[in-house]
Order: C-alpha cells, then structure tokens, then sequence
C-alpha cells in the first residue's frame, strides 16, 4: 500500500500542495510509518513561535515568512492547535494576515489539529517537520497558542522558540507564572510602540535572561533585527543542545507512549485500590509492550 504514498511523495515534490497536505494529514494518522519509512532524515531550521492569544503571532509570522522568502527559501508554516481536532480554531481564525503568501507556490500554510491524532502533538509535529524538510522546504515555522503542555513539546524541536508578548498589562509576569519564558530562547515585545514597552522590557530582564527584542510587526519595524537574533542564535548552537533538543524529542514522544498503554488504566485502578504500589506499576508500564494505537 505503499505505492501511493510514493506517488504523493514524488507529486509533492514536483510542487503539488494538495499531495503535500494529503500527506502532512497521513502523518497524523495510522499511516504515518509508511510514510516516514519513504523519507530520508534531512536538516531543516524550524522557528517555533509562540505567545498569550492576541500577542500578534500570527503577524510576527507572516513578516517572518516575507523576509525569509526575500532571502529565496521555501517556507511552511505549521499552526499548531492542540485542542482542535477540526479546523485549527482561533491560530487560523486570523490568516488574513498571511493571505499575501496564499499564492505564492514557496510558501505552505497548514493547520496540526493534534488533539484526537495518533500520538498527540509529541508525535504529529516531529513527523510533519520531517516530511516537509524531505519536500525540500528551508524553513518550518511553528506558531502555537501559547498555553499549556504544548509549549514544551515545541520547545524540542524548534530551534529558536520565540515567545510573542505585548507591553503592559502584566504579560511578562503572567508568561513567568504560565512557564512561557522557560522554553524562550528570544522573547519579543509586540506592539512596541504602545506606552509600557519599556517597563516591560525591565520586567522581563528580572525573569529571563533569554535576548529581548522590540517589534511593530504590523508595520514591519524590528523584523531585520529579529532575523539577525534568530541568525545569531543558530550561530551559537552546539552540539550539546542539539542532543538536549534529541533527549527532550524522546521523552516526549515516550510520554505519549505510555499514555496510551492498554495496561495504565488497570494500573492505576490497582494503584488507587492499594493493590500495587505506585513505583511497581511504573516499572511494569515500562518493561511490558504497548500496543499500537490508533486516531480518535
């Protein structure tokens, strides 16, 4: 069954968004080994960019995506919504933002509805960044809500993370408390032309010792300077952190795993009724086989 999977392949690669998207959606899907097993692992710079809803993400990308096609790469952006197995809710309520790169043959737009897909976002993001980098895509964009176990799952595949806040209104004091700033390698002041950009930008300084930045994204101000941070932090990576980014990827992907052992549910229920103890239950979890799952 795989032949048709190699007939998108081959279509995609000749520039067919519509097998590119058949196939982002076979990677969320019981069919995702086939397709994989047809691709090679190939490097790929992935932005993970996200934030507070309203902070402008979806602004920030869509002048990410023109000064990154300024420079001749082929980009996708990835709208991760982990809650929404259907449309991709609120992340693309707002692409009128992206509708100058709707046309342009070097640029994909799609929505990861993870919830409800086989393994979950651990698995269905990893997945789709490497069928995307096999498409000969540059440059994989990840924008995100901004909320929740989702951040730290990107975390470990992006390189940089981006968090996306506005000034005042305690955004960097709520990002602290919501753990937003520790998955930040940049973080950027959206709307920097509102009063309390600096006040905000000091908050941050006590919380996060990551690079602040300020931007207008509505009006462009602050992209160039945002593209040499990204530049320069790809620059200092080592391989240190490429093997820390490869060991949270495993362990993510891992969790999802377990979350789906046919056993946990009468693991716990020992557990609960004093049966098993809880550090017995996680090593028969751990030694004993999961069985495959499949997409709700």
């Amino acid at each position: 069954m795989t032949g048709d999977i190699a007939e998108l392949v081959d279509a995609a690669r000749n520039g067919s968004t519509r097998a590119a998207g058949r196939l982002l959606s076979l990677v969320e899907s019981t069919r995702r080994d086939e397709v994989l097993a047809l691709l090679s692992a190939t490097p790929v710079q992935v932005l993970g960019i996200t934030g507070p809803p309203g902070a402008g993400k979806s602004t920030t990308v869509a002048v990410l995506v023109t000064a990154y096609r300024r420079r001749g790469l082929r980009v996708a952006v990835l709208a991760v919504d982990p809650s929404s197995p259907y449309s991709g809710g609120a992340l693309l309520g707002d692409r009128i933002r992206m509708t100058a790169h709707i046309n342009d043959p070097g640029v994909l737009i799609r929505s990861v509805a993870a919830r409800g897909h086989l393994g979950g976002l651990a698995a269905a993001v990893p997945a789709a960044i490497r069928l995307l980098a096999a498409l000969s895509y540059d440059l994989v964009v990840l924008e995100t809500v901004g909320v929740g176990q989702s951040e730290i799952e990107i975390a470990a595949v992006a390189d940089p993370t981006i968090v996306i806040l506005n000034p005042g209104a305690g955004d960097a004091i709520q990002a602290a408390k919501a753990g937003l700033l520790e998955v930040a390698d940049l973080v950027v002041i959206n709307k920097a032309d509102r009063d309390g950009a600096d006040q905000t930008v000091r908050d941050l300084r006590a919380e996060t010792h990551a690079p602040i930045l300020k931007l207008i994204a509505a009006q462009g101000d602050g992209v160039d300077e945002l593209v040499e941070a990204i530049d320069a932090h790809r620059r200092a990576d080592t391989p240190a952190r490429r093997s820390a980014r490869a060991r949270a990827q495993i362990l993510s992907l891992a969790q999802s795993r377990l979350q789906q052992h046919p056993d946990l549910d009468r693991l716990a229920e020992s557990v609960a009724a004093g049966g098993i103890d809880p550090y017995a239950a996680a090593v028969s979890l751990l030694t004993e086989p999961t069985a495959p799952s499949s997409p709700a």
